[in-house]
């Protein structure tokens, strides 16, 4: 890396990039500093290695810059979002060798489950609605390693999608999302156990 592109890196500090699709040369507004200051662009470099990690996001991607450091922040903020697939990709998976893990609450997962999986609910019901299960992460963590291929499901997609966010917040490193749930799971006729 240059002399100027380090001096560059450095000046913008913390910059928020749009994470896709970025372009070689973004417009002026693609990076502002967080502390005040005049909106500059990005260095092309950083853009391009952004571009590079942010592949499976949508939105803004908070970059930080500055040598390696600012690197492998960027890839850890980018991989705590968990890729998604289908039912029929996940039940691939599944007979692959992934492990399914159940986030739905007790009683849904009572009523029907797919083969083979753990249940850890990500949520509770209570009387008005539902609470967190602030000890999700530690319980997943006794079953699960944190380099276990693990496919996350709830009822619709919607819990499963928080708690994979969450344990790749946590270190996890190989969690699918299933989008659509159990739901869907069941609709397209995959193996269910009662």
């Amino acid at each position: 890396m240059s002399a100027s592109v380090r001096r560059a890196m450095a000046s913008l500090g913390r910059v928020s990039v749009p994470a896709a699709p970025l372009l070689a040369q973004p417009p002026a507004s693609a990076a502002r500093l967080r502390h005040g200051g005049a909106a500059r662009p990005a260095p092309p470099l950083l853009v391009a290695a952004a571009a590079r990690l942010t592949t499976r996001t949508r939105g803004f991607v908070s970059v930080r810059c500055g040598g390696v450091e600012g690197a492998e922040a960027v890839r850890s903020e980018v991989e705590a979002v968990p890729r998604s697939v289908p039912v029929r990709v996940a039940y691939e998976l599944q007979q692959a060798g992934h492990r399914y893990l159940d986030v739905r609450t007790e009683g849904e997962f009572s009523a029907g489950r797919p083969e083979g999986a753990v249940n850890i609910p990500y949520m509770y019901k209570t009387g008005s609605g539902m609470t967190k299960n602030t000890h999700f992460v530690e319980q997943v963590s006794r079953i699960f390693g944190k380099d276990d291929e693990i496919i996350i499901g709830c009822q619709s997609g919607k819990r499963s999608l928080m708690a994979a966010s969450e344990l790749c917040s946590a270190g996890f490193t190989a969690v699918t999302d299933i989008a659509g749930g159990f739901s869907s799971w069941r609709e397209n006729g995959l193996p269910v156990n009662q």
